[in-house]
């Protein structure tokens, strides 16, 4: 009868602490997931990087009458000071949890957002009466000269190292599911998880 006794004490203790654990191993689950969760939500913001690029745009334009004998010029020298931020909105990047996997799928990253802010001077600006400067033209020497800023930044390193700080940002992601023995899944063919390497090195 004292065995019964102690046997069903030690039974019940046994049942009463597996729930326990299991009450107390499901509450850190959740705590890890939301952990994740919230940490990925923490990235949603646009990581930058800025430079500072001059130009000196030269436009000319001729009216020429009676069989080319008579011409009428105008002429400007246009200087181009333009700030410029290349960025990624994080907010855009499309992610895919799968917390029983413990798993999280990037599958797309955003495109990169050039943002030019010019600062456009003329110079030596020269016209005639009869072949003056119009707002359009105004308007297509504006434009052209934000065209070559552009051209210029591709000849730059700029959206690569906007890219590095894409992948800074990113990485902390990779770096938080190691901590939590998740993985991360690059469906982006990208090779993130390359330049995730490269940065913990």
């Amino acid at each position: 009868m004292r065995f019964l006794k102690y046997a069903l004490v030690f039974l019940l203790g046994f049942i009463l602490a597996k729930l326990w654990y299991k009450k107390e191993n499901s509450t850190v689950k959740k705590e890890e997931i939301q952990v994740v969760v919230n940490s990925i939500k923490n990235l949603s913001k646009l990581v930058v990087s800025k430079g500072i690029f001059s130009e000196v745009y030269n436009y000319s334009d001729s009216k020429k009458y009676f069989y080319n004998y008579l011409s009428f010029d105008k002429k400007a020298i246009v200087t181009v000071t333009a700030s410029v931020e290349v960025g990624y909105d994080l907010s855009k990047l499309e992610l895919q949890i799968d917390s029983i996997g413990k798993t999280i799928y990037i599958n797309k990253i955003p495109k990169e957002e050039v943002n030019i802010s010019p600062d456009i001077k003329y110079f030596d600006l020269q016209q005639s009466s009869f072949n003056s400067f119009s707002n359009s033209d105004l308007n297509k020497i504006n434009k052209n000269s934000i065209l070559k800023i552009e051209e210029t930044i591709e000849l730059t390193a700029l959206k690569q190292k906007a890219k590095e700080r894409l992948l800074e940002e990113l990485s902390k992601i990779y770096q938080l599911t190691a901590i939590y023995n998740w993985q991360v899944v690059d469906n982006t063919k990208e090779n993130l998880l390359d330049g995730f390497t490269k940065l913990r090195q």
